[in-house]
């Protein structure tokens, strides 16, 4: 475990698919005790007593805990599926998955100790290790992030300069609110150009729908599926389109695990990678297997959401799944740094490490 304080308390609360209108995580456990709501709360200390997706009995099996971002969905299907198929199990471990309430509070978790593999937004990960954080990113599943603006088509916002005079609804503390600055310098504008209504993030889709507000800030994984599956005809504004095609949702590890269990962790990548593959072939089986683990899950929104973040999984320039080129990184810190989201001059390597990805023969290529 790692010692030390609480890093980064700054950091806002940071997930690419966290604003999208799920609402604090939900116990694995209690699928065995009834039915729950996926917007039910618990505190941080509950997620971190969650059980395992791993089948359970494998006593031979080296046992890892894996911290996720959010609750079970779409945008994390791709690791149910290297536990459905048995990929964890045939490289010989037995995974515990616990379901999480926000990329920063990931992030923290591992800085602080209190998990040691876990995924979670690349810029929230960064952040942390920005401020001395011991921790890497091993994988980038996410190669470019997902969040973006979203307007009805009868508000006539047909470009990211007609936001200017708008009132726009943004998830207080989120991902996205906090990279917005970088997105509108990239678009000519700035945060004064136009109205900025903070709400809750189960409050973005009403808001727009009852226009309220003439645009929302969120991803395409989330608020642009419950909007289109309610009919809704949107026109969206992605950050990665517009100038900020940062790394996003990756898995991370603590220092001293990749010191102490370097082979552990690259079983792990490899295995995890092999779902994310699978994943990508077979959409319609993977969110079956979620829909066993966790059968409180929506299948047919988890199936929108497994099919919105698939592009992602091979963007940015990206030559194989899991594995984010150099430039990429680059560009991540040049764009970070100018807005004060990382420090300037700062190494992009001193983020990141392919050392535990498996050979690129071993790799799923991009087409």
């Amino acid at each position: 475990m790692i010692a030390g304080a609480a890093f980064g308390a700054s950091v806002a609360t940071n997930n690419n698919d966290d604003e999208g209108g799920r609402n604090m995580t939900t116990s694995i456990k209690s699928r065995t005790s009834g039915s729950r709501s996926r917007l039910k709360s618990v505190t941080l200390a509950g997620a971190l007593a969650l059980a395992a997706w791993a089948p359970q009995g494998a006593s031979a099996q080296t046992k890892l805990t894996f911290q996720l971002n959010w609750t079970a969905g779409g945008p994390n299907a791709g690791f149910a599926a290297a536990v459905g198929e048995g990929y964890y199990k045939d490289a010989g471990l037995d995974v515990a998955v616990v379901q999480g309430n926000g990329s920063g509070n990931t992030a923290q978790l591992v800085a602080n100790g209190r998990a040691q593999v876990a995924y979670a937004d690349a810029v929230a990960v960064s952040q942390l290790i920005a401020k001395g954080a011991p921790m890497k990113v091993v994988a980038t599943v996410y190669q470019s992030n997902p969040n973006e603006v979203s307007a009805l088509k009868k508000t006539g916002v047909t470009s990211v300069k007609a936001l200017a005079g708008k009132k726009v609804g943004v998830p207080a503390g989120s991902s996205q609110t906090t990279m917005l600055p970088l997105f509108l310098k990239a678009n000519g504008l700035k945060e004064t150009d136009m109205t900025m209504l903070n709400m809750p993030p189960t409050s973005m889709v009403p808001a727009l729908l009852q226009g309220q507000v003439d645009a929302i800030l969120g991803s395409m994984d989330a608020y642009q599926i419950q909007l289109e599956a309610q009919g809704a005809e949107l026109d969206n504004f992605r950050f990665a389109d517009f100038g900020v095609p940062t790394v996003s949702t990756s898995i991370f590890v603590a220092d001293s695990f990749l010191k102490e269990q370097p082979d552990v962790v690259k079983k792990f990548v490899a295995a995890s990678l092999k779902g994310w593959g699978f994943a990508i072939d077979n959409p319609e089986k993977t969110v079956q297997h979620l829909k066993t683990v966790f059968p409180e899950v929506n299948a047919k929104l988890a199936a929108s959401e497994l099919a919105a973040i698939t592009p992602l999984f091979c963007s940015g320039g990206a030559k194989f799944l899991g594995k984010a080129e150099d430039s990429q990184w680059e560009k991540t810190q040049t764009l970070l740094s100018e807005v004060g989201l990382l420090p300037a001059g700062q190494d992009p390597k001193s983020y990141y490490t392919n050392a535990f990805l498996p050979a690129e023969k071993d790799l799923r290529p991009c087409k």
